[in-house]
């Protein structure tokens, strides 16, 4: 049964990874490596990550028939922030495949069997934290520009805020704030999850080595939040469709990121 420790690892102390420094060709490499990830067996992958695109529109559907208008965009842009967490079974079949084991798909799922499943857990907890702090916060932004009252149509409230002093000030300020609240989701988890999925260390420390991988390579990890950025928005053409083919490989990426981020154990 897994043992319970969050906090420190396995043997109950804080360990901290030692982290590399990178530089671009090595984001060019790690997304090199995740494409090969997801050309080995692409029909499995694409099979896993369905649920991308169809939460993205379920999103969408569910704002416009609750007449949740406002909360449309914050969804879809903060449905992303939980990206680190909902690719963990992507992570598995590349640790899987660089150690020369079977990945077949159903192996996604061998995650609920790691010593760190609690430490993965109580992460992906304060990523969902995350999520919804940013809904509300973007919610009231809103509210500060237009009130409580809500477009009747979906085209009358593009106008209003593509056309208006008070749209233009309302996504201003909340792209900067959404920002934030990105630049924070990257900087705590760019290894997290990968780094409990390879090693039992505790969420404390998991995190802590992705503040110090960010803080040692500014630069490629602000490159590396771009591309993510970047590719999620064709993701979602058409119809977000796109993303059973991004979130797969940016997912593999993800873990040959960490693996040039942060030192093997020896």
């Amino acid at each position: 049964m897994t043992a319970f420790h969050v906090m420190a690892g396995a043997d109950h102390s804080f360990t901290r990874p030692a982290i590399r420094k990178i530089g671009i060709a090595d984001l060019v490499d790690a997304l090199k490596m995740g494409l090969d990830d997801f050309s080995e067996k692409p029909s499995h992958y694409v099979f896993l990550c369905l649920m991308y695109p169809i939460a993205g529109i379920a999103l969408a559907i569910w704002s416009t028939d609750r007449n949740l208008l406002p909360l449309l965009f914050p969804l879809m842009s903060g449905f992303a922030l939980l990206g680190p967490m909902a690719a963990i079974g992507l992570y598995e079949i590349s640790r899987r495949r660089e150690k020369g084991l079977d990945t077949s798909w159903s192996h996604a799922f061998d995650v609920r069997f790691s010593p760190a499943l609690p430490s993965i857990i109580v992460a992906g907890l304060m990523l969902l934290g995350l999520f919804i702090v940013w809904l509300f916060v973007a919610q009231n932004i809103y509210f500060l520009y237009f009130g409580d009252g809500v477009a009747p149509t979906l085209s009358s409230f593009a106008s209003s805020v593509l056309t208006t002093p008070e749209g233009m000030a309302m996504m201003l300020w909340g792209d900067a704030i959404g920002f934030v609240f990105a630049l924070v989701a990257l900087a705590t988890t760019i290894v997290t999850f990968p780094l409990l999925l390879d090693r039992d260390v505790g969420v404390v420390a998991a995190i802590d080595a992705s503040i110090r991988a960010t803080l040692t390579n500014p630069v490629p990890v602000a490159v590396w939040g771009l591309i993510v950025a970047a590719l999620l928005v064709l993701g979602t053409i058409p119809i977000f469709a796109g993303l059973a083919v991004v979130m797969p490989i940016l997912g593999h990426a993800s873990w040959h990121l960490y693996r040039k981020l942060v030192v093997a154990q020896d």
